[in-house]
Formats: structure tokens, sequence, C-alpha cells
């Protein structure tokens, strides 16, 4: 028994990395031009010697730490309003030199991430002809001294990092280009209103499930058997990864000869160069953030999971992934706003996608985009990304800054039935307008659950407006739907011009 005990104690040490002579250093966060979260407690954190005695300067303040038997150190310093630049001294009692990191602003940190339409760059995909809409013009204007931000380079864990190489860049023409256009509009507005410098974290990977972002601990608690059900599918595509190869290639050669449109992105077998890997974005590309300070989070995806079984299991896993990165952050219910998908000409489940992304408003401190009018039909990157990263800075105007003036959602409050049809309710008590003089997206249902193109007209009702959807053919309406379409033409706006995005009132 003595003896296991003590092998188990001596695998223990031999897996963790003592640094015994290690010279002070910091993760890639922490580097020039860096953005801290103002108002905030402030975590600085890093590695040396083990029992180092380390001191940590920012601005006025010095706070001191000592290095555990690992060698890392972590210390806290008071919140500081907005303001800079400053400058951050490390010393250490062993350490031949001092960590020094210049032109630190303190403001407001997000982070940007998702699949491929938040990593939709300024410069766009030229390999796929996907462009950002006035690009040029808006990449030369892309002048911005009050946004900076980093990009987290691609990257799979095994396990939860807790470094990154990246680190901060100005905002420029030059450097603006690889930068998430999403987050761009978004900070660009941000920053512009609140008169504060914008910090963007940048952690995309396109064409990537929910799953790949969520911690391993986040899946296990939240049984998502869904999610394993995808790993074992993946786990057999690695096993038969030269047939699927050869099948998919006769399927885009049929596809070509037809005329039809191939996939926006090639198919490829196994889990994407482990993109696809249970929770390995999440250790890679999120994990070393978790314990940087932020403001709050913005987020685009789902296109990866609106087939079978993932979309109807999205609700679910995307309400677990907001939970789980609060969970690691330790800050409470940040801020995650995101965004609805867009119109594409997909299949039905892109649609049961859109309503699950709809059903996750039932959290704490969660508001969403919609962006049914700026889809297109045939390609599935959308060129205005200026209109989508515009609504996400109005979400935070009104929910986090608390900005008067600043424009409020239309979301579906519930649905009752009539003799003549379905009434639908909205959140607040506000005006109503189409985008074509009439209303041909509504659905209404009776109880056998099949849709029917439904009238639907607005109505007002004690001051609230309303719209009341009926069709001939349904003698017992029971529920009504909007915007179900892959590719939605007819829309409807509030008066801040915030459009309606897919429902349907059926239970989850």
């Amino acid at each position: 028994m003595r003896l296991a005990r003590l092998a188990s104690v001596m695998i223990f040490f031999a897996a963790v990395p003592v640094l015994v002579n290690a010279e002070l250093h910091v993760p890639g966060v922490f580097s020039d031009h860096a953005v801290m979260q103002r108002d905030h407690p402030l975590r600085v954190w890093g590695w040396g010697a083990v029992g180092e005695q380390v001191s940590v300067t920012l601005h006025d303040q010095t706070v001191k730490a000592i290095a555990d038997e690992t060698g890392e150190w972590d210390a806290w310093l008071p919140p500081e309003s907005a303001g800079g630049p400053y400058m951050l001294t490390i010393k250490g009692s062993q350490s031949s030199h001092d960590v020094v990191v210049k032109d630190i602003m303190l403001g407001d940190v997000w982070i940007a991430s998702g699949q491929s339409n938040m990593e939709f760059p300024m410069a766009g995909f030229a390999d796929t002809n996907a462009l950002l809409k006035d690009g040029d013009k808006e990449i030369a204007a892309a002048d911005q001294p009050m946004i900076r931000f980093i990009v987290q380079h691609r990257n799979i864990g095994t396990v939860p990092g807790d470094d990154s190489p990246d680190t901060w860049s100005l905002c420029n023409p030059k450097s603006a280009v690889k930068l998430s256009a999403v987050a761009y509009f978004f900070a660009r507005s941000i920053s512009e209103r609140e008169h504060v410098t914008i910090g963007l974290i940048d952690s995309t990977w396109g064409g990537t499930p929910a799953s790949s972002w969520i911690s391993q601990e986040g899946l296990v608690y939240a049984n998502l058997t869904s999610t394993i059900a995808g790993a074992v599918q993946t786990s057999r595509e690695q096993q038969h990864a030269d047939k699927i190869r050869t099948i998919n290639a006769r399927i885009d050669a049929d596809m070509k000869a037809q005329g039809k449109l191939l996939p926006m992105h090639p198919r490829i077998a196994g889990d994407h160069g482990g993109a696809w890997a249970l929770s390995g974005l999440f250790n890679g590309m999120i994990s070393p953030y978790t314990r940087y300070p932020i403001k709050g989070a913005i987020w685009y995806q789902g296109e990866q999971d609106a087939f079978q079984i993932a979309s109807r299991n999205y609700a679910r896993v995307f309400r677990t992934l907001i939970s789980d990165w609060r969970n690691h952050w330790g800050e409470g219910d940040f801020p995650f706003l995101f965004v609805q998908l867009s119109s594409f000409n997909s299949g039905p489940d892109w649609s049961i996608v859109r309503d699950a992304q709809r059903r996750v408003l039932n959290l704490k401190n969660t508001a969403m985009a919609v962006t049914l009018d700026v889809g297109t039909a045939n390609n599935v990157h959308p060129p205005d990304k200026q209109t989508v990263g515009s609504r996400l800075a109005q979400l935070a105007l009104g929910s986090v800054y608390h900005e008067s003036g600043s424009a409020s959602p239309l979301e579906f409050e519930q649905a009752t039935s009539e003799p003549t049809g379905m009434r639908v309710w909205f959140t607040g008590h506000d005006e109503l307008s189409s985008s074509k003089g009439k209303l041909d997206s509504f659905e209404v249902a009776g109880p056998d659950h099949i849709f029917k193109p439904a009238k639907a007209e607005i109505q007002q009702v004690r001051g609230r407006a309303t719209i009341l959807a009926s069709a001939a053919d349904v003698e017992h309406p029971c529920y009504v739907r909007y915007g179900w379409l892959p590719v939605v033409t007819s829309f409807l706006y509030n008066s801040s011009g915030m459009p309606l995005g897919t429902f349907t009132s059926e239970p989850e």
C-alpha cells in the first residue's frame, strides 16, 4: 500500500513542470498594447522559480505574490477606471531581468468567437470569393486607435491551456485585414459611443461545432448525449477516411455535372484536423484567456450544427456553452451576445437551429442579433458584416452600457389561440412594420403540427402591436411560426429598425 502511494506521488510530480531556475515570464496576453478590463479586479499571472517572490506594478499600484511548487504565481490588483497608457512591471527575486509591458490601456475587453462568419476577416475569404461589402474602403478607414486586438491562431488542445503566444496589435489598415469583420464593426460602434478603448480577443475557427468550444467538465456535467454521438461518428469517419474522401469526390463531381453549387468548404474526412474533437478548441483557444477579466462575449456559430441530431439538441448544447464559459471565467453572468443564423439556401435544420438560438434568450444577460435580412441565398458568408456588428453593438449599448436611445430588439414573447387564428405578442410596446407592406413569412398549424402558409396582419390590442395569423385550411389553430424557410424574403421590424427572428410557438 505504501509503495503504491509513493508511486502515485512520484507520477504526479513527474507530470508537473517544476521550475527551479526558470526566468520570470508571463502569458502572451500580457504584451505591449494590451487592453485590461476597467472597473474590475486586475489579474496578472505567470511563472518563475519555485518560491520566487514576485512584485507586480501597474500604473501606481504594486502587489506581491510568491511562486508555488510548480513555479506559477498569481496576483490581483484593485480595479481602476478607464485610462492609460500605463506600464506593467514585474520583478522577481530570483530572475536576472524584469518583465516590462508597455502601452497598456484600461478599457473594455470582449472575446469574439464562433465559426467562419465570426472568423470572416476584413480582407474576406478570397479563395471562396466571399468578400466584405465595401471592403477596400473599410480597410482604408481602419485606423482606429481606440481598438486593439489579439487574433488567436488555430490551436487544438488535449488539456486546458493557460498560455498562448499570440499578442496584442494596434488597429490600423495594415493589421485590420486579419481581424474579424463582425468584431471590428462591433468594437468601432462601442468605442465611438463610449469613448473607451475596446480590446478584442478574436478566437475563431470556421466549420466547427459548438461542442468543440465547451470544456470537458461542461460536457460531462450537462450530460450531452448528442455530442457523444457526434464524437462516435467522427471516430468512425476517421477509420474510413480514404473511403469517405472517394465518396465525397464522386458526390462533388455529380453536383458539378448537374450545375449545382458545391459546398463552400471542401468536405474533409475525420475530425477536420482535430477541430471537431470534443473540447479541443476550448482547451486550445478559450482556456488560455479564462483568467483574463473581460466585459463580455460576442458569438456567431451554428451553421455546423444545422443537421439532424445536432440541430435538435442545439439549444441544450448552446446553453451549456454559455454557462460553461461563465463558470470558467468566474465573473458571474457576464454579457453574452450572439447572432441568429442568416438566410441561406440550406436544409430544414437551418431553421431549427435559428429557433434553438432564440430559446437560449431565457438565460440571464443574453441578447440575440437577428440577421435574416442580410443573408445571401447562395453564400453562407454574407458580405454585409457591418449590419451584423452594428446590431450586436446596439444590443450591447442598450443592455450592457445602458445607453438611452439605443435600439431595442424585437422578440417573440408568446402566442395565444383565437377562433380565427393565432395572435403573436412581442416584448415591449412597440410599433411594427413590414418590409414589403405585407407579411408572408408566418405559418399556423393545428394539433397535428402541420404548418400552412398564413395570412398575417398587424393589429393594435390595448396599446400593444400584435400579429394575427390565420390560414383557411387550419380549423383549430394551435401553433404559429415565423421565418421558417431557410431563405426568408419578408421581414418584420420594430420602430428601432430591428427585425424579428425565426421562432415557433411549439414547446421545446
